[in-house]
């Protein structure tokens, strides 16, 4: 039965408590969310710093209360850095009232093994759970340094990395919702994998422009006009007071 267009006033949506579709046997529902400017970039220098306001990030952290995992790729966690936390006290005790943990698990997946050990991830074990997907084919010195960190790494085909993921935070971690934060190569592989079932996306009031620079989904093929991924649009939002536009949209097979 299709969604219906929710409007809402002017201002912030409320994050906090999503109606969600349950998830399939195979995997979480996944969620995703991203910034971007006017011109379609999600990454300034490198990194997506600068493009959404402090209410963007307070929303970034209502998506989190609904998450049971918090998925990003090693690029991200080597550009910026990653945690699952959730600052705010209030949005902690939501997540309390609901039997949850107050962070969700946070989760990296990498081929390499080529990653930052000095990074948050890795070493605030006493602020939030997380698990490392790591590709069999990485070298045993770079797992055996990931291993020592005292995060569980798991071990996944290099050939089938993001479904092993996925079926693991499913079966072993009993995740029914999971929210993913970047990056593009990461989001692509989702919708590839017909997996990414909604999108929340902030449009900023910026234009970054140059010749290259990410979008919000990246992927390894060329698109056809008859492959095009069709979403829903679940509401539309617009800030005055920041300029940002917040969307969100659900994919309908």
């Amino acid at each position: 039965m299709p969604h219906a267009y929710r409007a809402y006033p002017p201002g912030k949506p409320d994050y906090t408590a999503l109606d969600l579709p349950p998830a399939p046997a195979h995997r979480p529902y996944i969620l995703v969310n991203m910034v971007a400017s006017l011109d379609g970039k999600v990454a300034v220098e490198g990194r997506e710093r600068g493009l959404g306001s402090p209410t963007d990030q307070r929303l970034m952290r209502e998506l989190r209360v609904n998450a049971d995992v918090i998925l990003n790729g090693a690029g991200t966690l080597r550009a910026s850095g990653t945690s699952s936390r959730i600052d705010a006290e209030e949005l902690q005790a939501i997540r309390r009232e609901r039997g949850k943990p107050p962070s969700p698990t946070a989760a990296v997946i990498s081929r390499s093994g080529d990653l930052p050990l000095d990074r948050r991830f890795f070493t605030a074990h006493d602020e939030f759970d997380a698990v490392l997907y790591l590709a069999t084919s990485a070298p045993d010195d770079r797992r055996a340094a990931l291993v020592a960190t005292g995060r569980p790494v798991i071990d996944v085909p290099p050939h089938d990395t993001l479904p092993s993921a996925l079926r693991h935070m499913r079966h072993e971690l009993g995740a029914d919702v999971l929210l993913v934060e970047g990056g593009p190569t990461l989001n692509g592989a989702l919708l590839q994998a017909n997996a990414l079932d909604e999108l929340f996306l902030t449009v900023g009031p910026l234009i970054v422009g140059g010749t290259h620079g990410l979008t919000a989904i990246e992927t390894s093929t060329t698109p056809t006009v008859d492959g095009l991924t069709r979403m829903e649009l679940i509401h539309a939002i617009p800030n005055p007071e920041t300029g940002e536009v917040y969307l969100r949209y659900r994919h309908r097979p």
